[in-house]
């Protein structure tokens, strides 16, 4: 087995990419790096505060004291230039200017604006003498993988798996292709299939490291579910890793220099790191455009990667998504063995 090319080309893979530290920065440390950024940037920080500002005036005082009585409320009482400013920058979510009627200053298109100027008007209004028409009360519910870490982690897994698939396989086959080795190892007893096998066998390799160097830190540092099974989650993993290296197989097989290849695998990968729901949900786009964006292989993967991981959906509820990737996988196998060129 140790003279076996298959061996020996696997082992070569491996021995390049580990003596590459710039691959191994891009394929282990990046999205850890990444992940403990937008962990901290959107970390659960509790019930969010209400920022109200009080224009200065005659009512202000009882307007401030009655907001201060209410939990989750910030308020301070600002000049009439002071409070502009403050709209503007997001300082405060609404401007409470006393008086009959009291009059609410906010920005439409800010959320924050709408739920503060609700928040504010109730306080004020139970202030100024209004029961309640009919009792409530508040029950707190807090719902396991509604953070964005939990749900950006899944969607940074795949981006991961996407790059590095494609990226080891395109850069390795073109660099050999520039260098005259695609030639000369042509005039070896090693098969063509053994080849294109060594590429995709080294990659798995480092799939394994890298999806627990990720998972492994998400989970220890910002606590990320895994509801599902972990074997369908290694399998999605799997599954998404052979789909992109065949990718990645069909965009180097013509190409004849880095340069070239690195302007096709960006061409094929940034549409999908905007539209495939990595940092933002895909929904944000237009309803035409979702039959295609739910074609793309990494909107597919991303999709499998939440299912299992915050829904803890089983392999028979991600059947959509696992046919379109391993489409993907078929076409792309299958159109890299037609039009690879060896020399």
């Amino acid at each position: 087995m140790s003279t076996h090319p298959l061996w020996q080309l696997t082992l070569a893979r491996f021995r390049e990419f580990v003596r590459e530290p710039e691959a191994m920065f891009w394929v282990f440390a990046f999205p850890v790096l990444l992940a403990f950024a937008l962990g901290l940037a959107f970390r659960s920080q509790g019930e969010p505060e209400v920022l109200a500002g009080v224009l200065a005036g005659p009512g202000a005082g009882e307007v401030e004291a009655a907001l201060k009585a209410t939990p989750g409320v910030r308020v301070r009482t600002l000049t009439r230039a002071e409070a502009d400013v403050a709209l503007r920058n997001g300082a405060i979510n609404v401007l409470v200017i006393p008086g009959n009627p009291v009059t609410y200053e906010l920005d439409p298109s800010r959320p924050e604006s709408r739920v503060a100027r609700f928040v504010v008007d109730e306080r004020v209004q139970v202030a100024a003498g209004r029961q309640p028409a009919v009792p409530t009360e508040e029950r707190l519910v807090s719902v396991p993988g509604s953070r964005y870490i939990d749900w950006v982690v899944p969607g940074l897994l795949g981006m991961n798996i996407m790059g590095t698939g494609m990226w080891s396989v395109g850069f390795s086959v073109v660099q050999a292709r520039t260098r005259k080795l695609l030639k000369r190892l042509m005039g070896t007893p090693m098969r063509r299939s053994h080849y294109l096998a060594s590429h995709m066998l080294s990659r798995l390799i480092f799939l394994t490291l890298e999806v627990i160097a990720l998972l492994g830190f998400a989970r220890l540092i910002f606590g990320i579910p895994i509801e599902g099974s972990l074997l369908t989650l290694a399998g999605f993993c799997l599954l998404g890793a052979i789909t992109f290296s065949g990718l990645g197989l069909l965009v180097a097989s013509r190409a004849r220099t880095i340069e070239g290849v690195s302007g096709l695998m960006n061409l094929v990968m940034v549409p999908m790191w905007i539209f495939s729901g990595v940092f933002f949900a895909s929904d944000n786009f237009p309803e035409v455009m979702q039959p295609f964006i739910a074609l793309l292989p990494l909107t597919a993967l991303n999709d499998a990667l939440r299912g299992v991981m915050i829904d803890g959906a089983g392999i028979s509820a991600l059947l959509g998504p696992a046919s379109v990737l391993t489409a993907w996988m078929v076409v792309c196998f299958g159109a890299a063995l037609k039009v690879f060129r060896w020399l």
